[in-house]
C-alpha cells in the first residue's frame, strides 16, 4: 500500500492498526510454546523465542521511541545489551551464540516489555504527528518483525526437531498431494528489469529496479520433490564427488551430512520431521531444509543448474500473470496461518525459498539505509547466496517477487528447497 498518499489520520490508523496486528501475529505464532521452550538455544544459530520476543521489541524502542519520542526513558538500560542484534552503532550486543545462557529476564518479563513498548508507540503515533520519516523508520520495524516470525518459526523447529519426543507445534493435518508431472517453462534472451517495482515496501538490497540481461533460459514449474532427491540419495549421491563443490564435498564428510536436516530413517523407513509431528516421508511433497551446497549437488547429477536470483524474478513475475497469481502464498494455504509445512510442489511461490547460483551483493547503484539501519542488509553482502520465493513460513502480506533472502552455503534450517534452471 502507498500509504505517503493518505491523509494525517488516515496514516496513523493505517499504522496503529498495522502495528498492533503485527505484534500480535508474533505473540500467536508461540501459542505452540511451552515456557521451557522459550530459552532453548541448541546452536547458535538458531535463537531462543524468548530472544527474539526482546529483540523486536527493542528495535522499535531504540529506532523510534529512544531517537524520536519527547522525554522517553528507557524500559530497562540492560536490555540495550542483551536485545540488539548486531548494530555496532548502537552499542554493545550479547554475543549470538550466547543468548540462550540466560534464564533472566523470564519470560513474563519480556512480555510486559513488549507491553510497555507497545503502549509507547501507539501512544506516540496517536498523540503526536509522526513525520514520513518516523513512519518509513517505523515500517521497516513492521517487517522487521515480520521477518522474525518467519525466523521464529525455524528457531522452533530447530528446536522441537532436537527433542528425540518429537513434539508437535502444530496440530493441523497436512493434505497429502499426488505428484505433479515435471514441466520447464522457457524465457528468451533479452534485457529484463529487476528490482523493487515502487509500489510498495521494499528493503533497501531490493532496490534500485535496473536492467539485467539474460540469456535464454528454461525453469522448471515444479519444485524438487522428496521423492526425487531420494532418488539422490539412492543412487549414491552424498558418495560421489563429482557432483559437489569441493567446500561442500568437506563439509558434508566433516560434518557426516546423508540427508536433508529433518530426514530420519526408523525401521529402514524414512520420516521427515515438521512442526506437524514425525511423519512418514512424503514424496510428493518439496524436498526442504536443504544446504546450497546440497541443492548444487542434486543439480549436477540431474544434469541441469540452479536458477539466478535474477532467472528467477523473471519466472515469478512472470508466474503471477497467469494461473499462478503474486497471493499465490494465500491461495496455496488457503487463509490459515497454522500450515507450516511446504505441501505443494508446483506453486511457483510461498513454499520453499528456493537457492539460486547468484551471490548476494548490491545491485548496481545501490544505496543502504542511512543511520544506524545501514547495518540491515549491506554489511551481510559477503559469502552468501540469495534464495528467493518465499515459503510457507512467511507471513501473509509481507512477500513479494523482488524479496530476496540469503544464508550462507552450509545452512539449512531455514525453509529452503530447490527449483532447477537450464540452459536452451
Amino acid at each position: 500500500m502507498n500509504w505517503q498518499r493518505l491523509s494525517s489520520n488516515e496514516k496513523t490508523k493505517y499504522f496503529v492498526d498495522k502495528y498492533i496486528q503485527i505484534r500480535s501475529s508474533t505473540i500467536a505464532l508461540c501459542k505452540g510454546l511451552e515456557k521451557e521452550d522459550y530459552t532453548v538455544q541448541p546452536i547458535a544459530d538458531v535463537s531462543p523465542p524468548k530472544w527474539h520476543l526482546g529483540h523486536t521489541t527493542w528495535f522499535f524502542e531504540e529506532v523510534i521511541l529512544v531517537k524520536h519520542m519527547a522525554d522517553y526513558t528507557r524500559y530497562q538500560q540492560g536490555y540495550r545489551l542483551l536485545f540488539n542484534s548486531y548494530y555496532k552503532s548502537a552499542g554493545g550486543h550479547w554475543l549470538q551464540s550466547q543468548r540462550g545462557d540466560l534464564s533472566r529476564p523470564t519470560v513474563d518479563e519480556v512480555l510486559h516489555y513488549r507491553n510497555f513498548v507497545d503502549e509507547c508507540v501507539i501512544n506516540f503515533l496517536t498523540m503526536s504527528e509522526a513525520d514520513d520519516v518516523i513512519l518509513s523508520l517505523l515500517e521497516i520495524g513492521l517487517n522487521h518483525e515480520q521477518q522474525h516470525q518467519e525466523l521464529l518459526l525455524m528457531d522452533i523447529k530447530y528446536i522441537l526437531g532436537c527433542n528425540p519426543l518429537a513434539p508437535v507445534f502444530s496440530d493441523t493435518h497436512l493434505n497429502a498431494l499426488s505428484s505433479e508431472k515435471s514441466s520447464w517453462r522457457s524465457f528468451d534472451e533479452g534485457l529484463y528489469e529487476i528490482g523493487a517495482i515502487g509500489n510498495g515496501f521494499a528493503y533497501d538490497n531490493e532496490m534500485p529496479r535496473h536492467k539485467s540481461y539474460n540469456y535464454a533460459f528454461a525453469i522448471s514449474e515444479t519444485l524438487v520433490s522428496n521423492g526425487e532427491y531420494l532418488e539422490f540419495i539412492q543412487d549414491g549421491g552424498y558418495a560421489r564427488a563429482e557432483f559437489w563443490l569441493s567446500l561442500g564435498w568437506d563439509w558434508i564428510n566433516n560434518k557426516k551430512v546423508s540427508h536433508p536436516l529433518y530426514w530420519q530413517k526408523i525401521d529402514n523407513e524414512w520420516f521427515e520431521f515438521t512442526l506437524h509431528g514425525l511423519m512418514p516421508l512424503d514424496l510428493n511433497l518439496p524436498v526442504t531444509h536443504i544446504s546450497y551446497f546440497e541443492a548444487d549437488a542434486f543439480a549436477n547429477w540431474r544434469v541441469a543448474r540452479l536458477p539466478t536470483e535474477q532467472e528467477l524474478e523473471i519466472y515469478l513475475a512472470a508466474s503471477s500473470f497467469g494461473i499462478k497469481a503474486a497471493s499465490e502464498v494465500q491461495l496455496q494455504r488457503g487463509e490459515r496461518t497454522d500450515i507450516y509445512h511446504p505441501t505443494a510442489s508446483n506453486a511457483s511461490c510461498g513454499q520453499v525459498w528456493c537457492w539460486s547460483k547468484s551471490h548476494y551483493s548490491g545491485y548496481p547503484s545501490y544505496k543502504p539505509y542511512q543511520g544506524m539501519l545501514t547495518e540491515y542488509n549491506g554489511k551481510f553482502m559477503c559469502n552468501q547466496f540469495v534464495l528467493r520465493g518465499g515459503c510457507v513460513a512467511t507471513p501473509i502480506g509481507h512477500y513479494r517477487h523482488s524479496y530476496r533472502n540469503f544464508y550462507a552455503p552450509h545452512q539449512r534450517w531455514m525453509f529452503s528447497g530447490i527449483r532447477l534452471a537450464k540452459d536452451i
